[in-house]
């Protein structure tokens, strides 16, 4: 008879730990994420054809004036900043920067992807600054074509009454580099109000009393109300794009060109921010 041979214990396999992701990995997340929305290129296309379409309307407004005007009494060529830049078009384009950039948060409250996100990846505010650069740079690269492509075909419609004016002409090229950060911009604003806000209609609607009602309410004839008005990104943007020196009689204050580009780059840096903080200290 033989004697009974003992069995080794059986042993579980270890654990396989899976690596941290790399920001570079949630880059590449955020970026899916974005492009696979087939809501984002038809607005975005939407958007470029509208802004543009308003420059274009713009310039043929101008182009009819100076038809009519007579080559007698044509002043000579300048840079007609609100022609390639016209308000309609860029209050437009804020308005629907800051409420997608305030949908790629809010769309993954709503649906509750942010759940599986956050477990995916604890390290939160690493998250909100993946999807902050991607937001940045995709609509940098938006604002850049809508701006170049607002320059352009103002300028070709001008040159039919020589009334366009180069690249190197003096304030255009401060009111085209103005005019593509706005959408980054509004774009990061409203992505810091969604974090905050969580809450689709009310981001929204924050977002548009932010960028566009909130500077209507503070007038530039007293200094108080004038200072909260120049902080606002739409007064920024305005003064930056205006190539002409303040009138010295002028009973209103003038926002300057170094404060603009303080607020421009103040209000999506307190955004972020705000909203890394936020985010590292609230539940989901």
């Amino acid at each position: 008879m033989t004697a009974p041979t003992s069995l080794p214990p059986a042993t579980s396999p270890a654990p396989v730990s899976e690596p941290p992701a790399r920001f570079r990995d949630l880059l590449a997340a955020e970026w899916i994420k974005m492009r696979s929305l087939r809501s984002t290129p038809w607005t975005i296309t939407l958007t470029t054809l509208f802004v543009i379409g308003s420059a274009a309307v713009a310039a043929l407004a101008d182009y009819n004036k100076l038809a009519g005007s007579g080559a007698s009494t044509r002043e000579p060529p300048d840079f007609l900043p609100f022609d390639a830049y016209p308000a309609a078009g860029y209050l437009t384009l804020m308005l629907v920067a800051g409420t997608i950039g305030a949908l790629t948060v809010v769309s993954e409250y709503s649906s509750g992807l942010i759940r599986t996100t956050t477990v995916a990846v604890p390290a939160r505010g690493s998250v909100v600054l993946a999807k902050a650069a991607v937001t940045a740079a995709l609509w940098t690269v938006v604002g850049t074509a809508i701006s170049t492509g607002s320059f352009l075909v103002s300028q070709a419609i001008l040159n039919g009454q020589h009334a366009g004016v180069p690249i190197t002409h003096p304030g255009v090229f401060r009111a085209l580099v103005a005019s593509a950060l706005l959408a980054p911009v509004c774009a990061l604003i409203g992505l810091g109000l969604g974090v905050l806000i969580r809450h689709t209609a009310t981001t929204v609607l924050s977002c548009a009393f932010t960028l566009l009602m909130l500077p209507t309410l503070f007038s530039r004839s007293e200094r108080w109300s004038a200072d909260i008005n120049h902080a606002m990104p739409v007064t920024a943007w305005k003064r930056l794009v205006q190539n002409w020196p303040p009138d010295p009689e002028s009973l209103v204050y003038t926002a300057t060109v170094p404060g603009s580009w303080i607020v421009y780059a103040l209000w999506p840096l307190i955004a972020v921010a705000l909203a890394v903080v936020v985010v590292r200290h609230r539940d989901v």
